[in-house]
């Protein structure tokens, strides 16, 4: 399987992702959005703990698929606020945890005015390719 990621002439900087990923593969992963739930399915208080929560889940979910951060060829990461300095604060968690590779292909942050589950702050979307 071959991903490549690229940023074509002519568009801005991305700030650790790439505008364009390409990946020829044999399987595709799509994971439902990861939120912040333990394992007995409660909602994690507080936007870091929560961020660190769908790092966890997130990992899992790959691992569990045969996957790896580095397989990962788009995310979507939903955060409710309107705050940008919140939004750049969750991308700065992602993109240095443990599934921090997975921010580097095709991504979009999205303030949001709320998600599924009471309390819930953030979601992450995510597909790889094998």
């Amino acid at each position: 399987m071959t991903i490549e990621r690229q940023n074509p002439p002519g568009l801005h900087p991305p700030p650790g992702y790439h505008h364009v990923t390409v990946a020829a593969s044999t399987r595709t992963v799509y994971l439902a959005g990861q939120c912040p739930l333990t394992a007995d399915g409660s909602v994690v208080d507080g936007l870091i703990p929560q961020v660190d929560q769908v790092v966890a889940n997130t990992a899992a979910a790959l691992a569990f698929a045969g996957a790896s951060p580095a397989d990962v060829v788009r995310t979507v990461i939903y955060v409710v606020t309107e705050d940008r300095s919140v939004l750049s604060e969750v991308w700065d968690r992602l993109t240095t945890s443990a599934i921090g590779a997975a921010f580097t292909s095709a991504s979009t942050l999205l303030g949001v005015a709320q998600l599924g589950f009471p309390g819930q702050l953030v979601e992450l979307d995510v597909t790889a390719a094998l």
